[in-house]
């Protein structure tokens, strides 16, 4: 059974940085990309940033310059380091492993980040 376990988050100020880990067990298949998606209230769910199995990354408009996915394959953990904080960061996230067939697409719980002015 696939589980991804995030942690890191919590309250930051803008301007400031936290950084986001995303543990994976019971993978069994071979994974296409990892990723951290982001839903505030209101909105819709959105890709904050991926990294491919070929180590390529893709950001969010809105976010690049300022935040950075990494793996660890070793430890089979996701990060999202997320500097320059604004409020408009606020949001849950949630971490994502695809692999290369259907249905092999797998969620975290999500954890809160919510940065103050």
């Amino acid at each position: 059974q696939v589980q991804l376990v995030e942690s890191g988050g919590g309250l930051g100020q803008a301007g400031g940085s936290l950084r986001l880990s995303c543990a994976a067990s019971g993978i069994t298949f071979s994974i296409k990309a990892r990723g951290w998606y982001r839903q505030a209230p209101g909105k819709q769910r959105e890709l904050v940033a991926a990294i491919s199995s070929g180590g390529g990354t893709n950001y969010a408009d809105s976010v690049k310059g300022r935040f950075t996915i990494s793996r660890d394959n070793a430890k089979n953990t996701v990060y999202l380091q997320m500097n320059s904080l604004k409020p408009e960061d606020t949001a849950v996230y949630y971490c994502n492993v695809k692999g290369w067939l259907n249905p092999q697409n797998y969620w975290g719980q999500g954890t809160q980040v919510t940065v103050s002015s």
